[in-house]
């Protein structure tokens, strides 16, 4: 099991581990006691952690990740005779295999499913160790997009409320556009920000590309399992017309982390959690329960990429001796447009670490 929790990063080796009943153990972070299943990495909470099988076959040890073996490569006799076990994926053919040079180039991918395989590949090379080095690379002023695709303003994309099957479809449209610019942001806080070098003189921990990567996977499993599902209606991406309104929040936030990680990463990101109770009561009002499973992945999701924004929000303020609240505060107030608007998933927000210190005093006041 990853070994950093995923609420706030606590120290899960230093956790007790308790008997859930019914012969399941949980492992119990040291700091706020999140339960963690250990058969399937599940928590009580609502957090999902990573479990990895691991086998052991002629005095070697293979760790089965999501995508692929790592550690050790396999011949093809050791796999025929493990028969769970499948070859390891081939590491980076090019001569600059470093995490940021792949980052840029999955940003300058135009074709989602590109976009999408690419990233499962780069997530699966750095996770197994067969690309190490965090490197340098520009990334691009935008990401790439398809010509074909039509793009207009935010205001003037037309979603429905879900009653009809088009509007079902116009809904799952949007949210694979999110998607697919939520890889995006992924990589981009990866390329532009790896050579950062915090007040206290040291680079950004390891842990901050470790789980960025894991939301960049995330993003791109989304995407894929709502384009499937566009498909299955009838449709595909590209059918109806798109916005970039969450770029616009990257391009100003592109000179500073603290400001990427409060507008993007805590403030949109935790929007998609107030959204989702209202998003899935209409799917389910119409028995489409096929996209239901899909957009409960997703907030399951997405409470951990909350987290992981908060986590390294809050790890950058104590570096750097600031006050965490009242610099998120001030950061999205000269960063975003406007007042967070009510209803505020609170459950949800909660679960990902964010109290409502954070979110209320952005509301409008009422006058």
């Amino acid at each position: 099991m990853d070994s950093a929790c995923p609420h706030e990063g606590g120290p899960l080796e230093q956790g007790d581990i308790e008997d859930l009943g019914d012969g399941k153990l949980a492992l119990l972070c040291p700091w706020h006691l999140f339960d963690f299943c250990l058969d399937d990495g599940s928590s009580s909470t609502g957090l999902q952690n990573q479990v990895y099988d691991v086998q052991v076959y002629e005095g070697k040890v293979y760790i089965k990740t999501q995508n692929a073996l790592s550690l050790i490569p396999m011949k093809d006799t050791e796999v025929a005779h493990c028969g769970k076990l499948s070859p390891q994926i081939s590491g980076p053919s090019t001569s600059d295999g470093s995490l940021t040079h792949w980052a840029a180039q999955i940003l300058g991918t135009p074709d989602p499913s590109e976009k999408v395989r690419l990233t499962e590949q780069v997530k699966t090379w750095w996770e197994s160790g067969a690309i190490t080095d965090i490197g340098e690379a520009e990334p691009p002023s935008q990401p790439n997009r398809k010509a074909d695709l039509t793009v207009r303003d935010p205001g003037k994309i037309k979603r429905g409320k879900g009653g009809t099957l088009a509007s079902r479809v116009a809904l799952l449209h949007s949210l694979a556009n999110i998607e697919q610019w939520a890889i995006d942001l992924s990589w981009d806080i990866i390329a532009r920000f790896a050579k950062v070098n915090l007040s206290n003189g040291e680079p950004l921990p390891r842990g901050f590309f470790n789980d960025f990567v894991k939301v960049a996977g995330d993003e791109a499993k989304h995407y894929g399992l709502l384009e499937k599902r566009l498909t299955e209606l009838g449709s595909f991406f590209g059918a109806l017309p798109v916005h970039n309104g969450l770029w616009q929040s990257a391009s100003d936030t592109s000179h500073d982390l603290l400001a990427r990680l409060a507008v993007v990463h805590m403030v949109h990101e935790a929007r998609g959690l107030d959204v989702h109770p209202q998003t899935l009561a209409r799917f389910a009002a119409q028995g489409d329960e096929d996209s239901v499973k899909i957009l409960e992945v997703l907030y399951n999701d997405e409470i951990t990429h909350v987290a992981a924004g908060l986590r390294w929000f809050t790890y950058i303020c104590l570096v750097e001796e600031k006050d965490c609240v009242p610099t998120f505060h001030e950061l999205v107030r000269l960063h975003f447009k406007g007042y967070l608007k009510p209803p505020f998933n609170t459950e949800g927000r909660k679960t990902a670490g964010m109290g409502e210190e954070w979110y209320l005093p952005l509301v409008k006041p009422v006058r």
